[in-house]
């Protein structure tokens, strides 16, 4: 690429500061735009490249932690650093600034005897720019070990200012739209992101080594499969057919399982077209898993062990404080079936009731006042009813790890029947916070069910029920090839990475969620 910035860069004229909106803004801009050039005027590329530091913050404060003025003044150990500026306090000639790289901050001290003439380009510098920083170690009068700067390179000229001079950026909306400006501004927010790269890392290597198999499976869809939501539609143009963005992995890797890869796991983003709330956001980050020659309550115990495990390895305990609450993730975690957690919340409801379709819906009418609600509510068959139900009085009442089971088979198109009641399926979902975490079932692997399933959810499309699957006659026909005994289960990373972190917005976990475009 031919080096453009030996000047002005093209498109950007003296005094025009596209979107600053106000005039000291604009001028703050036009003042480093100047400053830039007088970098370039030194020899210094403002926007170069190549530079390559030969050490770390983080790595030079833990070698020489104990460490005396003496110790130091001793060895003289050489350093080369470079970051970007987050603190700098000036002296007329010499300064302290503080360096801030990929491990940590450290103090740098910068003087005009030590420089000579590169001092005036380290005083064109301001809070935010990238420098370099080379020489000896030593403690300040304050002990704090600070790197003697005897050679000093400016790397990047910033153009515009860092937000609220470094005390931290507070507006929310600010936060998630210009998320660098967040990562530079809230040293804690980088620690988040950090943690969840971890969890992810972590739960690859747990099920790596239990033979499972990383795949990939497509994410653009030609029927809505997989979960029962609203899709995301697009179009291929080659094709010329529609096509909706993945919801959810399931079928697909159900395929494999029936080709024979008998374990199999996919981290996803999938994108479902519905609400945002702090717990919702259109495309998130799953992981969904299948184990041949296993059942639900195997991937209970599983599940169980994985996020003990990964609860002590990102926090060192088992506990794990979230808002108000201390979530216990020790070993041993409740399972009920679901009328069974109903009846512990609404004592009212008799065995009897449970199983009366009228009775539960006159007791879900009495709490839903909008006209769409109670036309929904009367639409409901008895599964769906108690599933409506659970989800409005017992789900945020589930604070620690908690399995629920016995899911209605209205509401679980894609799980295996109970073989002593049909009416339910042998399906799980986990609770954390009052939210759900993972959900799971013993799969459907008998294809004349299936079909009747898939035959329900067209159903329910036709009495106006949005969040629906279609008929996939491909699946179909694979489980007419045979699939294994198989369990699977799907867990939400974004809100397991908001328990670890306590995050009280989904939109704290992405580092980019979406959000509704300013007004222009």
């Amino acid at each position: 690429m031919a080096e453009t910035d030996n000047k002005t860069p093209p498109g950007v004229k003296s005094g025009e500061t596209a979107d600053l909106g106000s005039n000291v803004e604009q001028e703050i801009y036009q003042q480093r735009l100047d400053k830039a050039d007088k970098w370039r005027a030194a020899g210094f590329n403002p926007y170069g490249n190549g530079y390559r530091p030969q050490h770390h913050a983080a790595e030079i404060l833990a070698k020489h932690d104990t460490h005396s003025t003496e110790d130091l003044e001793k060895d003289a150990p050489v350093y080369d650093v470079a970051g970007r500026i987050v603190a700098m306090r000036s002296f007329g000639k010499a300064a302290f600034i503080k360096l801030r790289d990929r491990s940590g901050e450290i103090q740098v001290h910068v003087k005009k005897d030590a420089l000579g003439d590169l001092y005036e380009v380290f005083k064109l510098c301001d809070l935010g720019d990238f420098v370099a920083a080379q020489g000896p170690l030593f403690r300040s009068k304050t002990g704090e070990l600070t790197l003697s700067a005897a050679k000093f390179v400016p790397l990047t000229k910033t153009l515009r200012p860092m937000p609220e001079k470094w005390h931290g950026l507070t507006d929310v909306e600010i936060r998630y739209r210009q998320r660098y400006l967040d990562l530079i501004s809230n040293p804690d927010v980088k620690q988040v992101f950090l943690k969840r790269s971890k969890l992810v890392k972590f739960i690859r290597n747990f099920l790596d080594g239990r033979d499972f198999v990383e795949v990939e499976t497509p994410m653009m869809h030609p029927l809505v499969t997989g979960a029962a939501a609203r899709p995301f539609i697009t179009h291929h143009n080659t094709f010329d057919i529609d096509l909706y963005m993945r919801i959810a992995p399931e079928l697909y890797l159900k395929r494999l399982v029936v080709g024979g890869m008998d374990r199999v796991y996919e981290i996803n983003r999938n994108f479902r077209n519905e609400g945002i709330s702090t717990r919702h956001n259109p495309e998130f980050t799953m992981l969904e898993f299948y184990q041949a020659y296993a059942t639900y309550v195997d991937l209970m115990d599983l599940t169980e062990e994985m996020l003990t495990e990964a609860s002590r390895h990102l926090t060192g305990d088992a506990k794990v404080k979230y808002g108000e609450h201390t979530v216990d993730f020790g070993q041993g975690w409740k399972r009920i079936p679901m009328t069974e957690a109903i009846r512990e919340v609404v004592p009212s409801l008799s065995d009897k009731d449970l199983v009366d379709a009228d009775r539960l819906r006159h007791e879900l009418l009495k709490t839903s006042h909008a006209e769409s609600e109670r036309r929904a509510v009367e639409n409901m068959n008895h599964g769906e009813l108690v599933g409506a139900l659970f989800e409005h009085h017992v789900e945020h009442t589930l604070i620690h790890p908690t399995f629920i089971t016995q899911y209605p088979t209205a509401v679980s198109p894609l799980a295996r029947r109970n073989d002593q009641n049909p009416e339910i399926t042998d399906r799980f979902e986990l609770f954390i916070a009052g939210r759900e975490i993972a959900n799971a079932f013993s799969e459907l692997n008998d294809p004349l069910d299936q079909k009747g399933r898939f035959q329900a959810q067209l159903d329910a499309k036709q009495r106006g029920q949005q969040e629906t699957m279609d008929y996939d006659e491909d699946y179909i026909r694979a489980l007419e090839h045979g699939m294994p005994p198989t369990a699977g289960e799907g867990i939400g990373i974004d809100r397991l990475a908001m328990l670890f972190t306590d995050a009280a917005s989904i939109r704290d976990v992405i580092l980019f969620p979406l959000l509704k475009p300013l007004a222009k």
